[in-house]
């Protein structure tokens, strides 16, 4: 019997490359560097969280404080509940592989996700079966994306590591990998790997 997954929101933006979704719950982020999925019939797309941001609904309008009088921060919630339908959390994920049928692929799919399409956190078997291979490390690591490659790729890394049968070999065999891929970037290369504890 198939893993279940955990929504964790829904697409509002589509690219090749990665998306974004909103959270349907205010602060409800699935870690940085975690692994998720979402679905286009029976084509399962894999991304890895690489940012999240908490803000206005509307562009432009941002929120002010509303504390001064309060003795915690829950209170503001509670004195002004308007501002969980005024406020949004979404999270961005660089796609690193798909699968279709029984077989993993780390590499771009076809084509991008649909907008609406839910977002799931991938199950700890999910997470297993996609870090039997390290190819996705290059599309990792060579990423424009908003947060620094040196703490993605080591968020990835660790939360994925809690899912293999031995995590440590998992970690050196991910740090052989970008020890080639990062031959010539000695800074970069020795940032990623100091994370990786």
């Amino acid at each position: 019997m198939p893993e279940l997954s955990a929504r964790v929101g829904e697409i509002i933006e589509a690219s090749t490359t990665g998306f974004t979704a909103q959270c349907y719950e205010l602060y409800a982020l699935p870690p940085l560097g975690s692994l998720v999925k979402t679905k286009d019939g029976e084509l399962d797309i894999y991304g890895i969280v690489c940012h999240a941001t908490t803000g206005s609904l509307e562009p432009g309008r941002r929120p002010i404080a509303r504390g001064k009088d309060e003795d915690s921060e829950a209170a503001i919630y509670e004195t002004s509940p308007q501002l969980s339908k005024l406020l949004r959390s979404e999270f961005g994920a660089l796609v690193v592989g798909h699968k279709m049928g029984d077989s993993v692929k780390q590499y771009l799919p076809p084509g991008p996700a649909r907008i609406h399409s839910f977002v799931y956190a991938c199950s700890p078997g999910e997470i297993k079966e996609f870090g039997k291979s390290l190819s996705f490390l290059n599309i990792l690591v060579s990423a424009h994306l908003p947060a620094p490659v040196d703490e993605i790729v080591p968020a990835a890394l660790r939360l994925m590591s809690q899912s293999q049968p031995d995590s440590h070999a998992f970690l050196v065999a991910a740090g052989k990998e970008l020890s080639i891929m990062l031959s010539g970037q000695y800074n970069q290369l020795r940032a990623i790997l100091g994370r990786l504890k």
